[in-house]
């Protein structure tokens, strides 16, 4: 198995592997090329990004944008991701229908050990990230690896989302915990 399968399955992965160093080289290129377009550059915008993220859909994405190798990431119908975010996608970050993401929001899917001599040894591996539909998350979060959000759910800004949250919620918090019901009652 190559080292890029590996790191996307979640399976232990040598990150400076040449293949993986050329991805995030492109990647890198291409979200420097995004970043310097200004707002009337909407269209050429899109284009570039459409050659590094998965989407099928509309979608806005305010620059500057940051990401690890961009083909890790899907985005549904109508995703909006507001300034200065970054996506560590070395695993499947999966974003769905009409979901806000705020400002500074940061989505890690990369890994290391905690062990201090595997980490000396420089074996990364990662666990996927997926946000559900109509989803908002507050700016300056953080979602770390892992991590699932159901539909409906609100983040709050500043929330560092460690765990798993579920279906038609609020949660906020470092750790983010649920806060309550958003029921359609």
């Amino acid at each position: 198995m190559s080292e890029k399968a590996k790191m996307i399955h979640g399976e232990p992965y040598n990150p400076i592997d040449p293949m993986l160093a050329l991805e995030r080289d492109r990647a890198s290129r291409i979200c420097a090329r995004y970043n310097r377009k200004t707002y009337h550059e909407y269209i050429m915008r899109n284009r570039l990004m459409k050659k590094l993220i998965n989407t099928n859909g509309n979608f806005w994405v305010k620059p500057p944008f940051y990401c690890d190798y961009g083909y890790n990431i899907t985005l549904g119908q109508d995703v909006m991701i507001n300034y200065g975010c970054v996506f560590l996608d070395v695993c499947p970050i999966v974003i769905k229908d009409k979901t806000l993401i705020g400002p500074n929001v940061q989505i890690y899917t990369a890994c290391h050990a905690t062990d201090p001599k595997q980490r000396l040894a420089g074996v990364e591996f990662g666990k996927s990230v997926t946000i559900g539909s109509n989803v908002w998350i507050g700016g300056g979060s953080v979602i770390c690896p892992g991590v699932e959000i159901g539909d409906n759910t609100v983040i709050g800004a500043g929330s560092v989302v460690v765990k798993s949250i579920p279906a038609n919620v609020m949660a906020c918090g470092n750790p983010c915990v649920v806060k309550k019901s958003l029921s359609n009652d």
